[in-house]
């Protein structure tokens, strides 16, 4: 499998409103746990799904396989794809580096992502996901891991202005419990978690889950487990033609939120923003030019 083509997940989600009622009932059963879901025997994936074994052989056709063992290599592919470190990703690239200048390669992988990632979010989703952080009933916890504490850093600072009860959540595990002690069923996780999917914030997930608590998923094509008890997932296309995955993608999605979010509360935010200026002003802190 090629990082530039569509993985499996992208093809499945593409063809659901194509497919019949027992072939959606398999391709969602297979997204339920993608990708190990299709990586045992074909009459393991039928009955897990509890459909027939003709049904798994014509929807693996239909998403454009020859027959069920093409459609487990690729499966395997993006496996690897998950878990390849910095080093492996960029010798895998440079092997195949086209002879065009980086800017150009690199600035036409980020628009691919962006069109993919833009054609896979459903917007009433995403509406309904900004009207969960903006709900100021709610209080909001933002959590990063090791790459993606940076993204969640810009999220809290934004979110912190425009609404009040919002919490950063540190990325390391031995406080945790001290900001889950005070999260009550209803109140809203936004996490972010990407490849090689951290184990700590799993863990986080799965107690904040367990409290009634709602989560909200930045992740990448192939999903963090996170997915599995989020309200909402937001997946974004990450691959570029560099030893590092892009945030580009993941970042349009945050600012695109920002400004939802901040639209929703328009007129406490406007007030919280004029105070904020005052304090600004008081302190000293941005210099006046006359």
């Amino acid at each position: 499998m090629s990082e530039t083509t569509h993985t499996i997940s992208d093809r499945i989600q593409q063809k659901l409103d194509d497919l019949t009622r027992a072939e959606r009932q398999l391709a969602l059963s297979i997204l339920e746990n993608y990708p190990a879901s299709g990586l045992g025997p074909l009459t393991a994936l039928a009955k897990d799904a509890n459909v027939s074994v003709p049904t798994v052989a014509r929807m693996v056709q239909k998403l454009g396989y020859k027959g069920y063992p093409d459609f487990q290599a690729e499966l395997r592919e993006e496996l690897r794809a998950k878990v390849k470190d910095p080093i492996a990703k960029h010798d895998t690239w440079a092997e195949a580096a086209p002879s065009e200048h980086l800017l150009n390669r690199f600035t036409d992988a980020v628009i691919d992502n962006i069109r993919l990632t833009l054609g896979q979010i459903d917007p009433v989703a995403f509406d309904r996901a900004c009207g969960l952080v903006a709900d100021q009933k709610r209080h909001l916890y933002i959590v990063g891991g090791r790459i993606t504490h940076t993204l969640a850093e810009y999220f809290f600072m934004h979110m912190q202005v425009i609404r009040a009860g919002v919490t950063h959540v540190q990325s390391t595990s031995n406080t945790w419990p001290h900001y889950l002690l005070n999260a009550k069923e209803g109140d809203v996780f936004c996490i972010f978690d990407v490849r090689r999917y951290e184990n700590n914030t799993l863990k986080l997930a799965e107690m904040a889950h367990a409290r009634g608590a709602k989560i909200i998923l930045f992740t990448d094509q192939w999903r963090s487990p996170v997915h599995h008890l989020a309200e909402f997932s937001l997946s974004c296309r990450i691959i570029v033609p560099s030893a590092w995955d892009s945030v580009t993608t993941t970042m349009l999605l945050i600012e695109t939120m920002i400004s939802s979010v901040q639209n929703l509360n328009w007129d406490e935010t406007k007030d919280r923003m004029e105070t904020l200026e005052d304090m600004f002003d008081q302190t000293k802190l941005f210099r006046k030019f006359t």
